[in-house]
Parts: C-alpha cells; sequence; structure tokens
C-alpha cells in the first residue's frame, strides 16, 4: 500500500527525488514491506524488490509518468503478486526432496507388471502370425535398431521391401495389441 502521507500528492513525490530511481532507492525499506505483506516473507520480498530495481533500472525516466511512488508500489505489488500465484503452483505440484524416497516406483507396481507382461505376450502373439521374413525385419529394426540397409543386406532385399514389412509389422502387431486392450 502507499503511504497515507503520498495519496494524492503525486506532485510532492516527484520534486523530492530527481529520477525514477531514486525514488525507489528513498522508498526502498517500504516497497520491501508492501512486497512481504504479499509473499508472506521478507526474503522473498528483498527478491520482488531486486526484480523491479532491475526491471526499472532500464526504463527511460522521460516524466511521462505522473504519480511515480504510485507507480514504483504497482510495480512492486504485480512483481509481488506474480511470485506468490508461481510460489503456490510450485508448493502445490512439487515435493520435498525427502518425500520421493519413499514413494513406490509405477514400475514395481504388481498389476503394471501384469499389464506389460501381458502385452509382451499379445506382441509375441501377433509376432507368430506373420511371415518370417517380416518377423526377422521387424526385429531388426525395433527391437535390435538396426539401420534398415543393413536389414536388407542381411535379408537380400531391397530397403524400401524393409521398409514395407516394417511397416506392415507395426500396424498388424498394433490392431492385436488394440483389440487385447479392448477386451
Amino acid at each position: 500500500m502507499i503511504p497515507a502521507s503520498e495519496v494524492g500528492s503525486c506532485p510532492a513525490a516527484r520534486a523530492g527525488a530527481d529520477t525514477l530511481l531514486d525514488l525507489f532507492v528513498e522508498n526502498r525499506r517500504a516497497l520491501v514491506g508492501a512486497a512481504a505483506r504479499i509473499v508472506g516473507s521478507r526474503d522473498l520480498a528483498e527478491d520482488v524488490v531486486q526484480d523491479a530495481f532491475l526491471r526499472l533500472r532500464d526504463l527511460t525516466d522521460d516524466g511521462a509518468i505522473r504519480c511515480r511512488l504510485s507507480y514504483l508500489y504497482q510495480v512492486v505489488r504485480n512483481l509481488a503478486i506474480d511470485t506468490y500465484r508461481r510460489q503456490s503452483l510450485e508448493q502445490k505440484w512439487m515435493t520435498g526432496e525427502d518425500e520421493g524416497v519413499n514413494a513406490a516406483s509405477p514400475t514395481t507396481a504388481p498389476d503394471l507388471i501384469m499389464i506389460g507382461r501381458q502385452a509382451l505376450c499379445a506382441l509375441a502373439l501377433a509376432l507368430a502370425e506373420l511371415p518370417e521374413r517380416t518377423q526377422q525385419a521387424f526385429e531388426m529394426c525395433r527391437v535390435q535398431g538396426m539401420a534398415q540397409k543393413d536389414i536388407a543386406s542381411q535379408l537380400g532385399v531391397s530397403p524400401t521391401l524393409v521398409n514395407f514389412m516394417v511397416r506392415d509389422a507395426s500396424i498388424h502387431c498394433r490392431a492385436r495389441l488394440t483389440r487385447q486392450q479392448a477386451i
């Protein structure tokens, strides 16, 4: 809040300081107090006022601001509100480092392990339905990470055919897995 002595006295605030930054320095303690009431911490309020100073430092003071002190309080207030909101959001979604130590890993949950095993079984069954050369091309590409030109030379086919075999195998497996999940 703006001190009661400054309400309605914008020209007086202008006469006491040569520049906006001079006025900022003169009223720094009050600006920190205003920010502290919003963010709830004097240390955090100091950071807010420092951010305000850095923003105002690059501002050209050409006299266009009529009520300089009100302007300073508004800048600090806006930054303090932004800081408070960010802090609230972080507290809502972030946990302390120690809180995660005893959290169960989602990959070790028994139901997820079973779902993963069922998906692997369904994938193996879907691959077994494909021609042997298509199975090999798919496994070399997707499991072993081989390049299509290397797969083509090993299987004795063109890279274009390898591309089609991998694509067809992917479509077939995806359809089987989707069908299994619907059951």
